[in-house]
């Protein structure tokens, strides 16, 4: 992986997300904490970044911004030039639903479900026919390696087995933007880097958008541009975004 590969969708312009002035403060009075302090950003479309930081640095906080699951106290969050923030309810659940996937720490899987079904059901609000359903979580499954394993219930899956189960679930609804939350944090180290390895893969073959969190500087480093986060701020020098390359996306 090039790290000034960046994939550029045909016929879009401008970033796809920009940041401005964006803080989210939690509290009241002395007791009112700055988790996101006075962010300007723009990631581009295409771009794996990684926003790398000790525990409560903001770095969660501003995942969640990203992902419409919150929004700012002040300034300004703007998805494809679209003011996050001025989105009804309804039109943040679309833009999760159709729009972004979601990876956590935790692999949030129903115990008693497949991993098949477990990728099923994260389709239903989709409206999809269950044969469809049933095929897209199968290809999904087979996209991160484990068509095999399809059957099986998450105890009688490996802890990477199950996070890759919990990212075909986050590809079932074919996203423009995957968003990871640690996700190598309940994972080994040789686990968690084949789990970056995957995410790194379909970055490059599906031309993907890839944000992911962690506290870790060696999965961090696997990014194509690494944002440092401190006190709800980023480093100055991480801001600038990369020139895109006119190599065709995979």
């Amino acid at each position: 992986m090039s790290k000034s590969d960046i994939r550029v969708v045909p016929g879009t312009a401008g970033p796809l997300y920009e940041l401005r002035g964006v803080s989210k403060r939690y509290g009241d009075g002395a007791t009112r904490v700055a988790a996101v302090d006075g962010i300007d950003l723009e990631i581009a479309r295409g771009e794996f970044v990684a926003i790398v930081g000790p525990s409560g640095s903001g770095k969660t906080t501003m995942l969640q911004l990203l992902g419409a699951i919150d929004r700012p106290t002040d300034g300004e969050v703007l998805f494809e030039g679209e003011r996050i923030e001025g989105m009804s309810d309804g039109d943040l659940a679309d833009l999760r639903r159709n729009t972004l996937g979601f990876i956590f720490q935790q692999f949030n899987l129903i115990p008693t479900l497949t991993a098949r079904d477990n990728v099923e059901v994260a389709m239903a609000p989709t409206g999809l026919a269950s044969a469809d359903r049933r095929r897209r979580a199968e290809d999904v499954l087979d996209r991160v390696g484990l068509s095999k394993r399809a059957a099986h219930v998450p105890s009688q899956l490996s802890g990477g087995e199950q996070q890759r189960v919990a990212i075909a679930r986050a590809l079932s609804n074919e996203p423009r933007v995957l968003l990871a939350d640690e996700p190598t944090g309940n994972l080994d180290t040789a686990t968690g880097t084949e789990v970056i390895g995957l995410l790194e893969r379909l970055w490059s073959e599906h031309g993907l958008t890839v944000i992911l969190v962690t506290h870790d500087e060696s999965i961090a480093g696997r990014a194509q541009r690494v944002l440092r986060m401190r006190d709800g701020r980023l480093a100055a020098d991480d801001l600038d975004v990369p020139e895109p390359s006119t190599a065709p996306a995979g």
